[in-house]
């Protein structure tokens, strides 16, 4: 990539809308007017959690710029930004997060990895109310549907790979493998603005809005679910299963979210695993965008146990030179942690242990930051990790959070490594690679299977892990041809990237800092 094409940034899920900025140094940071200083526009700033008092757009970016100089990890690396452009000086109430949150990509490093992907995608903003309730609650808004995109363009192939129970969507039928049809009488393939428009309120609705849809399923052809009414739904993370596997028993265990009202639910399958002796464990981590990192750190000693990770780091974080002083390690956390109503530990306990020197880990390109920490902080203390999927996502950087004026921005703030001081994983760990490159570890490439439910033996991704297993870790299930999938797999195994929103794929530290 060349010139102006190196800063392009794309926006939005369905439909892509491309800012682009001027490529530059970073020596244009203005001087910050003070933090908690609002445009009278800004309709979030009665939700911030600091006083507020009046300021202007101009002020909200000064401040903005001056916390990238201070507090970004590429720094030196922003572009020069005419914080003036009309494309961020929408100040008005409808206007007012697009020029907000356009003013912050286009600050964003426009840097690439070897693989031509921009070395920063996961930067982002959020509404302060909206995402303390995501990240602490355990909820997210929507219908109880974990949706995967095949394609941006038509067609799209939009599928349902998770239904949380207890959901709107649980409640009617909804189903793993069913595939969108229409949305709101729109086509899923829909390809103009309009249409588009429509297809993702449908899709990513706000809270309290009617949206109807017609599904298709396998064997079954198309059925319709009216008026799914979305609302704050709670994240059902974690299932657990035991498989007999000839005189041994494998323990299965599907981790989706590092909110905090998983840790106690992932203790409990963890000890549940524990009191059924596995000999090995399959971590499905193929969904799971990441979150707080202490709980990474508390399923790695789940599964390494004591002996492996006594006075090992799970991850030390690297700040930028003008950081140095904050460099920080994070050692494997041994205790459970359950937060009382102000984020503090209410309770402290011993954590259940596999003590295993093994591991098989179910990864796609939607496995993430503080999902990947898991894998890299194990490999770190010499536990074998074996990735049967797809690339993982690639993201071994991290941040805490800044809120201002009812808004949190989330510039990347530090980079992850391993106790081997190992970190290099910005294009992903690869599945079934020699280990050259040192992010390509052993195991299988496999496709998601939504032709079975999550857990089934033969389920696609499952069954691979299985089979390797059984195999001596020497063979992978037949490979994909012609576009086909191994025998092992359903004919509905397929690639594609699930989406969820932002704030549910990064790593964080233990409270965002406020």
């Amino acid at each position: 990539m060349s010139g102006t094409n190196r800063c392009a940034r794309v926006i939005g899920v369905v439909a892509a809308a491309v800012a682009l900025v001027s490529c530059g140094g970073g020596s244009d940071a203005p001087t910050a007017t003070g933090a908690q200083a609002c445009s009278p526009n800004n309709p979030y700033r009665g939700d911030a959690t600091a006083p507020t008092k009046v300021g202007s757009l101009t002020g909200e970016k000064a401040w903005l710029r001056d916390y990238f100089n201070r507090n970004y990890l590429w720094y030196n690396e922003v572009p020069n930004v005419n914080a003036a452009d009309p494309a961020f000086s929408n100040d008005t109430v409808n206007g007012f997060y697009a020029s907000i949150d356009n003013y912050f990509n286009a600050l964003l490093t426009p840097a690439i990895t070897a693989s031509s992907k921009f070395k920063d995608q996961f930067s982002f903003t959020y509404p302060t109310l909206a995402w303390d309730q995501l990240i602490n609650s355990g909820s997210s808004v929507g219908y109880g549907i974990e949706w995967r995109l095949g394609d941006s363009q038509p067609p799209r192939n939009i599928r349902v790979v998770y239904v949380h129970a207890g959901s709107p969507a649980a409640a009617l039928g909804v189903q793993r493998g069913d595939t969108l049809v229409l949305a709101d009488n729109v086509s899923a393939d829909v390809n103009d603005q309009s249409g588009v428009d429509t297809l993702n309120a449908a899709l990513f609705p706000a809270a309290g809005t009617l949206h109807s849809f017609r599904f298709s399923r396998t064997g079954s052809g198309a059925y319709d679910i009216f008026d799914l009414a979305a609302g704050n739904v709670a994240l059902q993370s974690v299932e657990h299963r035991v498989i007999a596997a000839g005189t041994n028993n494998v323990g299965y265990l599907l981790f989706n979210d590092h909110v905090l009202t998983a840790e106690l639910p992932l203790i409990n399958a963890v000890q549940a695993l524990a009191n059924a002796n596995v000999n090995d464990l399959v971590l499905d981590l193929r969904y799971n965008g990441g979150g707080y990192l202490y709980m990474a750190s508390q399923l790695a000693y789940m599964i390494a146990g004591a002996a492996r990770t006594s006075g090992k780091a799970f991850e030390s974080t690297i700040f930028s030179a003008k950081r140095l002083g904050e460099n920080t390690t994070t050692p494997f956390d041994n205790l459970a942690c359950l937060p009382n109503a102000n984020f503090q530990c209410s309770s402290s306990s011993p954590l259940p242990t596999l003590n295993l020197s093994r591991v098989y880990v179910l990864v796609s390109g939607s496995t993430c930051s503080a999902s990947e920490a898991i894998i890299n902080g194990l490999r770190g203390v010499d536990v074998e990790v074996r990735l049967i999927g797809d690339t993982t996502c690639g993201k071994p950087y991290g941040f805490f959070g800044q809120d201002n004026c009812g808004i949190t921005y989330f510039p990347i703030e530090f980079q992850g490594i391993n106790a081997k001081g190992f970190g290099d994983y910005a294009d992903g760990f690869i599945p079934g690679g020699t280990g050259t490159p040192a992010n390509s570890l052993p195991g299988c490439s496999a496709n998601d299977d939504l032709g079975h439910q999550l857990g089934d033996p033969a389920e696609g991704q499952l069954a691979a892990a299985l089979a390797h297993r059984a195999s001596g870790n020497s063979s992978c299930p037949p490979p994909m041809a012609s576009g086909r999938v191994s025998p092992l797999a359903a004919a509905t195994a397929e690639r594609g990237t699930v989406v969820k929103a932002v704030a549910r794929s990064n790593r964080y530290g233990r409270i965002p800092l406020r």
